[in-house]
């Protein structure tokens, strides 16, 4: 089923409707007598001059996740640990650009894994070194960091408000990941070949997360250089699942 916002709101927001020419104002609500009625107007969000945004909600969780993951195809994808509380993306753009301006995570990362609350936030990252090897990083604050095996990973560097693990196996960086967090609240990229880059998280998230009314924690989302799309969680006093998808076609 479409999601379908007042007409106002939508063009007050930067929508526009397909279904009039030039985009203008909709046309009056319920047909002429005597004519049948139209099929529903869709709505694209203007995100760049080649970018659009399509909104739909779902009553039923399995047919959410079902059309989320079909839409995913092979592209890289998160997952939330539990699917029943998913990830809070309240700090979500923030903590990207931040962690991207001061160098802690570079656009070729590849997210494994990463929680989100509204004091802190870690991830397991994917890196190429200069020697072409793979690493895969843990990020996370100091205070909530457990206690390291040294055959598994090794302190690249520890700060006041963060600590860096390098870990030369996934298995390893993840399972440091969830004796962190407990897996409450997380992400994780499974059920598909690749890990997402930042570039495209940060790319394609936004325009989702803009889309959104209030705050809602993100079930499933998959991000590729053509286009992302996210699954969200109902609020508090409601039950309908919201995907919103944006790539380069409609």
């Amino acid at each position: 089923m479409g999601y379908i916002l007042p007409d106002k709101l939508w063009r007050d927001r930067g929508f526009v409707n397909i279904g009039h020419p030039g985009g203008g104002p909709p046309h009056p609500r319920g047909p002429p007598p005597g004519l049948a009625v139209a099929p529903p107007r869709r709505y694209y969000w203007k995100v760049t001059s080649s970018s659009t945004l399509v909104l739909k909600t779902f009553a039923d969780r399995a047919e959410a996740l079902a059309h989320g993951l079909l839409r995913a195809g092979e592209a890289p994808r998160l997952l939330a640990y539990d699917e029943f509380v998913g990830c809070p993306m309240d700090m979500a753009l923030t903590a990207l650009e931040w962690t991207s301006a001061v160098g802690v995570l570079r656009d070729d990362d590849l997210v494994h894994a990463a929680r989100l609350t509204s004091d802190t936030a870690c991830c397991v990252i994917e890196r190429k070194t200069d020697d072409e090897d793979r690493q895969y990083v843990y990020l996370g604050p100091r205070m909530d960091a457990p206690i390291i095996d040294l055959f598994e990973g090794k302190v690249m560097y520890e700060e006041p408000g963060v600590r860096a693990v390098e870990f030369a196996q996934r298995a390893h960086a993840l399972a440091h990941f969830l004796r962190a967090t407990g897996g409450a609240g997380a992400i994780l990229s499974i059920l598909s070949r690749r890990a997402p880059e930042v570039r495209h998280l940060k790319r394609w998230l936004r325009p989702a997360l803009e889309a959104l009314d209030q705050p809602r924690p993100m079930v499933l989302g998959w991000f590729s250089a053509g286009g992302g799309g996210a699954l969200f969680h109902p609020v508090q006093g409601e039950s309908e699942f919201r995907y919103i998808e944006a790539g380069l076609e409609p």
